[in-house]
């Protein structure tokens, strides 16, 4: 029987509570966390029986109830579907912390899912989902070398906000979800508008001394008979040193020298050779007594540890890299735009063996994104899609749908990019980007920020400065440590740290950060930021060799969206009676309107002539008829007395028959007749709405000033 325990803590301004023993209690662990009136469970379980390859398979899942907001889900079948691209990257938020959490040799398949009960429209429940998939793992008897905690700071006027509610982050210009454990910093991801680095470093640490606290609440939560149930214990699978020995000696001098080749596929096809023909080596030369000793799962395993170990070596103590490089260099950078001649706006970025081929779409408010949300349906108008074919690793693979990984590069990149976009008032665009990934060696999401603000630019959208991304790397040994600019594939895998920072030339507009090992210092924190600048302001440097800026015009291939405002009260003077008006605009001038409720009149057009035509019969429609000025005007109706003058279609106005001419007018139709075309002027407008004009007074102007 698992005991019951409820805890709870104030942390920043708020109150955490965990719970455990009630609920889900046939699951490994389970916990209930609750910030404020949102709750989400998190529950965790491992199978018997691990699996054969040397990794860990874990599986996040975090889901969210619609019923926890009051909701019914859209769609025909009104349930809960495959995962929302939100839900994904907060599984993945959840994953990677925790990934490097557990102990080596524990291959359990191991599932965390994370259901969000209940939600307040307050408190977003993602950073909630980190502490909860940590308490239920703290709890259960799966091996666990933890807790952490996830936190998210905001910055609203210049003061840092521990998980601040949703109209917080609304306002703040800094956004930043970061785990960790008591010790160090494990994850970060996040945005902010144009921020300096040591800003953002004091953010991070004011974070980690939050995380302190709900660690303190999962150790109450752990203390006293749930500290007391026993861990699963882990498998040593331990190798025969003389296996090893005879492996070292049979690849060490060939891999030495395979590490040391610059190009990629090279290098890999000569990895590959030295472990084919060594394992066939061994397998042809094993009695079948000692066969079992030279399988090829103990070939493997020991052959990538010692080509892990070679790798770190030949950077700590040779001080050299895998293609040659400096710790601090970046590869060579080339970039073109307008490649893709439909296209609105196209860039081809290439670092190293790394390309990515990006376009820029502009659309209308017609193609916004409508997502449905705990908070109800929201509007995105900038997206940004990352693909990675298999190709581009030269690899054959089934594509089933976009991957996680490619949804949680594509959000890194729309987060970096976001921070410069004109807003929707000077730029009333909805815009997509496509990123596809066309050869790979690291650093790809990178290669995306930086193709994305070149085709922006090529676009002709109005960004306020170009943004770059680096991938920065760490290889650890003890106290002693390597930062990498720019780092490869292979220093990705075989290093302790991937940390992707983008920004413009004057501070910081995303981050994200994933470790290997327990955590990182301050103070390497503060080195790695200070190299990425330097590497930043490099690429940049490069880009502007291409372009700088946006293109004054955007392409003729776009539509054309200009934006004026009129009274509200003239909204239903375009609109007419039944649509009559609007239907009319759109068709005589083949463009399309949209207008809000504030008298903001959005005309798109994919020609400057048919956009000048609307916005000249929108001019008429509502335009203001003011005492002593000048109209030209169209003759609707012949009275005894005048004759009805049309100003704009839902206002008239009288020439009385004394103010025809100059002359005495013996009747109205000697002068005028419906349909004519007539300069007038105003002479008054009443209080009971009537506009009284004139034509005499209108005779000595030339008709042709005022067609236009």
């Amino acid at each position: 029987m698992k005991p019951y325990k409820k805890v709870s803590e104030i942390v920043g301004d708020k109150s955490f509570c965990l719970e455990t023993g009630k609920l889900a209690k046939q699951a490994s662990g389970s916990v209930l966390a609750q910030l404020g009136e949102t709750s989400i469970l998190a529950t965790v379980v491992s199978t018997d029986e691990p699996v054969q390859d040397d990794f860990l398979p874990l599986t996040v899942n975090y889901q969210e109830k619609a019923f926890a907001s009051g909701r019914i889900p859209g769609g025909y079948f009104k349930r809960e579907g495959r995962p929302t691209e939100s839900e994904t990257l907060i599984s993945r938020l959840t994953d990677r912390p925790l990934r490097p959490m557990f102990p080596k040799g524990y291959n359990y398949p191991t599932q965390v899912m994370i259901s969000v009960y209940s939600a307040d429209d307050v408190n977003p429940p993602d950073t909630l989902a980190i502490t909860a998939a940590s308490a239920a793992l703290s709890v259960s008897d799966i091996p666990f070398d933890g807790p952490l905690a996830g936190v998210r700071v905001a910055r609203v006027d210049n003061n840092l906000i521990c998980n601040p509610t949703y109209e917080e982050i609304e306002k703040a210009d800094l956004n930043f979800i970061i785990a960790g454990s008591s010790d160090a910093i494990l994850m970060v991801e996040g945005g902010a508008d144009v921020v300096p680095e040591d800003e953002v470093l004091s953010a991070l640490m004011f974070g980690h001394d939050h995380i302190k606290k709900l660690i303190d609440l999962q150790n109450k939560l752990i203390d006293g008979d749930i500290a007391n149930l026993p861990k699963r214990p882990v498998p040593e699978n331990e190798i025969d040193s003389k296996v090893s020995e005879e492996i070292h000696s049979l690849i060490s001098s060939d891999v030495q020298k395979s590490i040391r080749i610059k190009a990629k596929q090279e290098r890999n096809n000569s990895i590959h050779e030295i472990y084919s023909s060594t394992l066939e080596k061994l397998s042809s030369h094993s009695s079948e007594s000692d066969k079992q000793e030279f399988d090829e799962k103990v070939f493997k395993s020991i052959f990538e540890a010692y080509k892990k170990s070679a790798v770190r070596e030949m950077m700590m103590k040779d001080k050299v890299r895998i293609d040659g490089r400096g710790f601090a260099d970046i590869r060579n950078i080339s970039s073109e735009i307008n490649i893709l001649p439909r296209a609105h706006g196209s860039s081809l970025f290439t670092r190293g063996e790394t390309q990515a081929l990006v376009a820029c779409t502009l659309g209308t408010k017609e193609d916004q994104q409508r997502i449905d949300t705990l908070m109800g349906e929201q509007r995105k108008t900038f997206m940004l899609h990352y693909n990675f074919p298999p190709f581009s690793v030269g690899e054959v693979s089934y594509r089933l749908g976009t991957g996680r990984r490619e949804i949680g590069h594509g959000e890194l990149a729309r987060r970096a990019v976001q921070a410069v976009l004109p807003d929707a008032d000077s730029f009333p665009y909805t815009i997509r980007i496509v990123s596809d990934i066309l050869e790979s060696n690291g650093s790809s999401s990178m290669a995306t920020v930086c193709g994305s603000s070149l085709s922006l630019m090529d676009a002709g959208a109005p960004i306020s400065a170009p943004v770059a991304g680096i991938a920065m790397g760490l290889i650890k040994d003890g106290e002693d440590y390597l930062i990498l600019s720019d780092i490869l594939g292979d220093e990705d895998h075989l290093g302790d740290m991937d940390f992707k920072v983008c920004g413009t030339s004057e501070g910081i507009t995303a981050l994200q950060m994933d470790i290997k090992i327990k955590g990182i210092s301050k103070e390497i924190f503060q080195e790695a930021l200070e190299q990425a600048k330097q590497g930043r302001l490099h690429i940049l440097s490069e880009m502007a060799k291409t372009i700088s800026a946006g293109k004054e015009d955007i392409s003729p291939y776009a539509p054309r969206i200009t934006t004026i405002n009129i009274d509200p009260a003239k909204i239903k003077d375009i609109i007419g009676s039944g649509g009559k008006n609007i239907k009319k605009l759109t068709e005589d001038n083949d463009v399309k309107i949209d207008i809000d409720d504030t008298g903001k009149v959005n005309i798109i057009a994919f020609n400057e002539e048919n956009c000048k035509s609307a916005l000249k019969d929108i001019a008429y429609i509502v335009r203001e008829i003011d005492v002593g000025e000048f109209y030209l005007g169209t003759v609707k109706r012949i009275l005894d007395f005048g004759a009805i003058v049309g100003l704009t279609p839902t206002l008239d106005g009288l020439i009385h028959i004394s103010e025809l001419a100059k002359e005495r007018v013996g009747a109205v139709s000697d002068v005028l007749k419906e349909g004519d075309e007539v300069l007038v002027k105003c002479l008054s407008k009443e209080r009971d709405g009537k506009i009284r004009l004139s034509r005499k007074q209108a005779l000595h102007q030339n008709i042709e000033d005022f067609r236009d």
